[in-house]
Order: C-alpha cells, then structure tokens, then sequence
C-alpha cells in the first residue's frame, strides 16, 4: 500500500515539474557584425510568481538593452496559463560562433535552467554603409514581412480535398493589411474555410529564425481536371511602421532613436506570397462502378419514404440522404427507378455544409412521387457510388428495397406535370364537368336560336386551352433548355439573396451579410454566364463579360463588389452600416446594369 502511494505521489510531482517550461529562443540565429538581434528567456507554467532570475554572461555579445521583462496569461478551456519573458537587445563585436549560456530561475523553492543557444555571426555591412541606408530596403522589408502559402498535400485525385493555408508572418509592426490581388484558383471547384474574424497572432520559428506569425486565410480546393494545376500568389498592402535610421555617429541620435520615442515612419509595402504547384491525378479506370457519377470522399446514404400504403393519384415523398466529407457540393441527382405506372417529379435539394475544415455535410433529395395504376408495386435500391481517396477504391452502398401498397383512387386520372406539391393535393377538387343537359333554347320565327353563353361556353374553354398549350410549351422548352432556364431566373434568383443580405444588414449580422452578397453575385454570374459552379472564378467571369461586351465600369464594379467582400473577413471591425450599405446599393446597381446589357446584347 505504501508504496503505491508513493508512486502516486511521484506522478503528481513529476506533473507538476513538466507543466513547467523554462527556454532560451531568439528572433535569429544568423546576424551580421554589429547588426541588433533579441534574446527571449521564456518561463511558462500555471503561474508567473518566480523569482530570481539570472541572464548568462553572454560573452562575445554586447548587450544594448535588457533585461525586459513582460508577462502574459491565457485560460482554455477553465485551465490558466501564463509567461513570463525576459528579453535582451544584443549586438555581436565580431564573426564566430558563439553561445549564449543557461538562464536560470526560481518557482516554489525550484530552480530551473534554460536550454544554451547557438548564434553565428557572420560579415555584416560597415558602418558607413549603414549610415548610407537612411529608410529600411525592399529586400529588408521582404525579409521581414511575407506571406508564405502551403498545402497539406501536393499529389492528389482529381475531385479529392487540397487544403491551402495563407500565414503572414512579420518581425516588424504592422497595420491592418489590404487585399491587393486575390489568388486564382484554376481548375478548382474552391470552398473558403472558417477562421478566426480577427488575425490571432503567435510566436513560430520560420527557417531558424524567430517571427509574428498568424493565419490569413484557408481554403479547401477541389481538382475539376487532371494535371498539373497551378495556384496564383495572394498579395496585401501592408502599412509597416519602421524606425528611423540613425544619420549620424552620435550617441544622443542613437539613444532617441529607439522606439520609446516614436521615432518612426509608416511604408506601404506589397507582400506577396508564393504559388503552388498541385499535382492532380485521373480517377482509376478499372472497375468503375455504372452508378458512379463524380463522388470523391468518404459517405453514406440513407432513404426514407413517408407512406407504403396508398390510393391512385395520391403522392409518396422520398428522401435520399447523403452525409460525409469530400466534394459534396458537387454531388448530383442519384438515378431512381420507378416501376410503371408511377410519375416522379422534380427532386428539391437541400445542402449543409460544415466549413471549419475538412469539408463535410449532408445533402438530400426530396422526390415527389405519384403512382397512377393501382396494384403492388416495387421502388428499386438507388445505388451511390464514390470514390474513396483514403481507401484508393471505388465504393457503391445501396439503400432500402420499398414495396408500395396503391389501391383504386377516386376520379380520373390527370397527368399533372410541372405541378407542384400542394397542387397535387387539389388536383380532384380543381376538376369540375361540362353538364350536358337542361339547355334552355327559345325559339323565334320558326327558327332556334342558341344563347349567347353557350357560344361563349365554347369560345373561353378555347381561349383558356390555347393558353394552357401555349404555357406548356414554354415550360417544356424551359425545362429542356437549362441554361436558359437558368438565365431568364438569374435575376430573380439574386434578388432574393440580396433582401437576405438586407434582413441580415438589419440583424448587424455583419460577416452573414457580406457572405450573402458574395453568393448573390456568384449565383447570378454562374446562371447569365453559363458558368459551371467547379470552373466559376472572378477572373473567368470578368472574361466573359469582356466576350460579351460589358462595359469596363461594370466589371470594374464586379470586382470591386469581390475585393470588399474579402477584405470583410480581415478587417470585420473596420465595417460600419454606411459601408454594409454602401456595397449593398452598388450590387444592386451592378445586377441591375449587368442585366441590361446582357439582355440588349442578346436581343441583338
């Protein structure tokens, strides 16, 4: 018993030990004769009550200022943390390889250590040259404010996830950045990852070297075709306030020369980041399942029916459910069998979509379907095939066989195509007859004479009919046609989402609203454009309109419609109702422009 007890309370010391944390790091480890560099002694644990704290001799290294001390605190999930950091300003007297010793430090009566750093110290420029350099360089600026994209993966299957992510990174203060040029995405179907609404900065070592680093922006991509696939840089303007450099060797002019002062200029500098390369492979060709239609991901399907048990011309609802990760965006219409004697309707779809990064949800597809032949019926599997990337094989999962119960209805029997639901339900309500008797005919001169209502009994019927006929067949040359089908519900379509953007305007529902403007403008380019949704881009849209004639104003406002919306998510407390406002009437105005232009140029 003792001694489990002592193993007990051994495992509390030693986790009360490694929740502490004592480090030695610095902002470079590669500096030049006489250029500055900083030295951080970083003590992290559950509290910051230490004591005692004792820098290394730091020999070959001349301090220009320190220790700063600053401490920081944070709580995750109910559990506190914090740090304490002592900081150094240090400047090497001469090339070699130095290091900088252990610090050391005391918590409750423990001491602790610090790990020795290794700092190389090479040619640097002569004074004189850095006398010369009145304003930071292009070079310098690059090399300590850049944007580094990255992906999780760079050979893929056409159709499976590539994950991008965008971090700033930057050893100098910095404003809010500007969007400059978003990247193009060609030969992707993309999907915008959740992040942070305000840009979380933290300390990562890049290259050896020590930075601010925080994550801009992530984006899932999908490859709509195979090869090699090309991503375009990601550019901000980005204010950075430097200090100014020394122009003398005075001493005075270097002591208020540090940043205490306020001694410092704001440049505009452009950051750029890198491109990237993702290679997209073909989707095997052997054993392709018939039912396969494009699914790439990992799902599962499920079907519900809300009746087995029916009379003749009643409906039946079928749902189709599909839920998993991968390109589910992009899933279409699963092929349903219908025994004869059984009309099915348009299917109504309905996606969610989880963002915050593997791109998962669910989608269904609601049937409408009425049998008209009374008898025992059977509603075949649907089968669903997709490609798994994880597994490298194809996949087909099979719903649930339905027997379907439909007795003798009441009434005739009315083909109802195009109708909807609730039509449905009043098809034998809306049906009335012609009576055929109790004509009451007068009689004048010998001769019969037919009432006025009879002939109009017979000239509305045609007048309603010829209408009916005539409705038909533009329904049916709309339903063929869906590209036009498409293009004459564009604008329809986008001022529906655009009183949506205008209730989420009102609700100060600021990142929802530009969100919604964002999907507006998309939906309504894609329709008018013939755009597919995995090939739409903004530089593909603008293109397009130039094809089409559209004024350089127009497209001018499209993009700048883009870059607001973007900019939103970096900088969501720079948005004030005038400027949500503001871009609402602008979109407005653009449709509005875009939709006669294009209307005139297609009559023509």
């Amino acid at each position: 018993m003792k001694r489990i007890f002592y193993i007990l309370f051994m495992l509390v010391v030693a986790t009360n030990l490694f929740a502490q944390k004592f480090e030695t790091t610095a902002d470079r480890t590669t500096v030049g004769v006489g250029e500055r560099f900083q030295v951080y002694f970083t003590f992290e644990g559950q509290s910051n009550d230490i004591s005692g704290f004792k820098p290394p001799s730091f020999e070959g290294l001349r301090v220009l200022s320190g220790p700063n001390q600053s401490t920081s605190m944070q709580i995750i999930n109910g559990q506190v943390s914090s740090s304490v950091t002592f900081s150094f300003i240090l400047t090497p007297v001469k090339e070699g390889e130095y290091t900088i010793g252990e610090a050391e430090v005391s918590y409750k009566g423990t001491k602790y250590r610090s790990n020795p750093l290794k700092i190389n110290v090479v040619k640097g420029q002569t004074s004189q040259q850095q006398q010369q350099n009145e304003t930071i360089s292009e070079e310098e600026l690059s090399n300590n404010v850049f944007i580094v994209a990255s992906a999780d993966k760079r050979n893929v299957y056409q159709g499976e996830q590539v994950t991008v992510t965008y971090k700033l990174y930057t050893k100098l203060n910095i404003s809010s950045p500007q969007i400059s040029k978003l990247p193009t995405y060609n030969g992707f179907w993309q999907e915008e990852i959740s992040t942070s609404n305000t840009i979380n900065w933290e300390i990562e070592m890049y290259n050896g070297e020590r930075y601010r680093s925080a994550t801009i922006k992530k984006v899932a991509l999908f490859p709509t075709k195979s090869g090699e696939l090309t991503v375009t840089p990601f550019e901000l303007d980005i204010p950075v306030l430097v200090k100014r450099r020394r122009t003398s060797n005075d001493f005075f002019d270097d002591f208020f020369n540090d940043s205490f002062f306020g001694r410092t200029e704001t440049i505009q500098f452009k950051a750029k980041s890198n491109s990237i390369k993702i290679s997209a492979e073909p989707l095997p060709q052997r054993n392709v399942p018939a039912s396969f239609n494009g699914a790439v991901g990992d799902f599962d399907i499920k079907t519900e029916i809300d009746r087995t048990t029916v009379k003749a011309n009643e409906s039946i609802s079928l749902r189709f459910t599909v839920t998993g990760t991968g390109n589910i965006q992009l899933l279409d219409l699963p092929k349903l069998e219908l025994p004869a004697g059984f009309e099915v309707y348009e299917p109504k779809s309905n996606l969610s979509v989880n963002r915050s990064g593997k791109i998962s949800g669910t989608k269904t597809f609601d049937y409408l379907i009425v049998p008209r032949v009374p008898g025992a019926k059977i509603i075949k599997p649907i089968e669903f095939s997709f490609f798994s990337p994880t597994k490298n094989r194809y996949i087909t999962q099979t719903s649930s066989e339905y027997r379907v119960e439909v007795a003798k209805g009441d009434g005739s029997v009315v083909s109802s195509s195009g109708f909807s639901k609730e039509d449905i339900k009043l098809l034998n309500e809306d049906i009335r007859f012609i009576k055929t008797s109790d004509f009451n005919l007068r009689t004048r001169n010998g001769s019969r004479l037919i009432p006025i209502w009879f002939w109009l009994g017979l000239i509305i019927p045609a007048l309603v009919l010829g209408s009916v006929i005539a409705l038909q067949r533009r329904q049916q040359k709309l339903s063929s046609n869906t590209q036009l089908l498409k293009y004459k519900k564009a604008e329809k379509v986008a001022r529906s989402r655009l009183k949506h953007a205008k209730n989420l305007m009102a609700a100060d529902k600021s990142l929802e609203f530009y969100s919604e403007i964002s999907r507006a403008m998309n939906g309504y380019l894609e329709d008018k454009l013939n755009i597919q949704k995995s090939e739409f881009t903004l530089g593909k849209a603008v293109d397009f309109l130039t094809q089409k004639d559209v004024n350089e104003k127009l497209k001018e406002q499209v993009k700048n419609i883009y870059e607001k919306c973007e900019f939103a998510r970096f900088a969501p407390s720079a948005q004030t109702p005038s400027a949500e406002q503001s871009l609402y009437d602008d979109t407005i105005n653009t449709i509005v422009g875009l939709e006669q232009s294009l209307n005139t140029k297609k009559k023509k």
